[in-house]
């Protein structure tokens, strides 16, 4: 790196695994692959989204809202704060929140020492068969962030906030070094034939090299059964985790099937330079984007 210096190193992992519908077998086996990663020498872990137990958006069931739990007290988070303090790693820990009569898909990221920074509830909300989560979330209203974290300052998104470049953006803008999305999603019950894992890859390492900062994916493998309003609906979510370099390369991919936990090193002031260089954020034109705060393209 010019200048000299050893740079600022960090290792990140993602991990992957197919869920059971019991929450202390999915946060015993979160555990035990955030261990399995420590050992890696990763220094931030990301879990898959929602890991407590099986994808239940799949239905619009009442008692499904039993799941959600208080932000503040919440045993998983408790936990992993014990977790990530004794292994000095970060932890970004997803959870079904519930906030008195309002339900978030959420985000705590616990720092090295145990210390919750903070929340991050996901902004883009889908809708569609087998990924009805409008029936239980609402919009987060905590906006994009950046986690200044004992290793790197961390953008986290959730799931379909992926497919969305203004959310990698703004956090990036804000300072994160490296983006984290946890993510649940596979096959499309409404058509077998449609496959989105490759799409999913592409969207994502486009966020990485626009943005020129490493990615972060995980997701869960495994067929998940769940009894729906209209019958039984079953999704074969996809794994495909992955870590992509700051130029959008993938460093490291996980398949479809397996168990696994991904670990890649990234020089962080190497890549800070290299981002500087470029010239994309000395290039902007902010004056230039309100159209991006429209719906319908329609300066106002």
């Amino acid at each position: 790196m010019a200048g000299g210096g050893a740079g600022r190193k960090v290792s990140v992992a993602a991990v992957q695994f197919a869920c059971t519908d019991v929450e202390s077998e999915n946060v015993a086996t979160a555990e035990r692959l955030i261990r399995e990663a420590h050992k890696k020498g990763a220094n931030i872990v990301l879990v898959q989204e929602l890991f407590e137990g099986h994808y239940f958006c799949q239905a619009q069931r009442l008692d499904f809202f039993q799941r959600a739990k208080p932000y503040k007290g919440n045993p998983t988070i408790i936990r992993l704060q014990k977790l990530a303090k004794e292994l000095e790693v970060v932890i970004p820990v997803s959870f079904f929140e519930e906030a008195n009569n309002a339900h978030y898909n959420s985000v705590a990221v616990i720092d090295a020492d145990g210390t919750d920074l903070g929340l991050y509830r996901k902004s883009h909300i889908p809708d569609g068969p087998g990924y009805q989560e409008k029936f239980y979330f609402n919009p987060g209203d905590t906006g994009f962030k950046a986690f200044k974290t004992k290793y790197a300052t961390i953008g986290v998104g959730i799931c379909w906030d992926q497919w969305f470049p203004e959310c990698a953006r703004a956090m990036v803008l804000q300072g994160a070094e490296i983006l984290f999305y946890p993510t649940a999603i596979g096959s499309e019950p409404q058509d077998n034939n449609l496959d989105s894992r490759e799409h999913w890859k592409r969207v994502m390492q486009g966020h990485a090299g626009a943005n020129l900062v490493p990615l972060v994916a995980s997701n869960r493998i495994g067929r998940e059964t769940v009894e729906t309003e209209h019958g039984k609906s079953t999704i074969a979510f996809y794994g495909n985790s992955f870590i992509a370099g700051a130029t959008g390369e993938i460093v490291k991919l996980a398949n479809d099937k397996d168990e696994e936990v991904l670990v890649a090193e990234f020089d962080l002031d190497e890549i800070k330079s290299t981002r500087h260089g470029w010239g994309i954020f000395r290039d902007r034109r902010p004056d230039l984007y309100k159209v991006l705060l429209t719906l319908d393209g329609e300066k106002s």
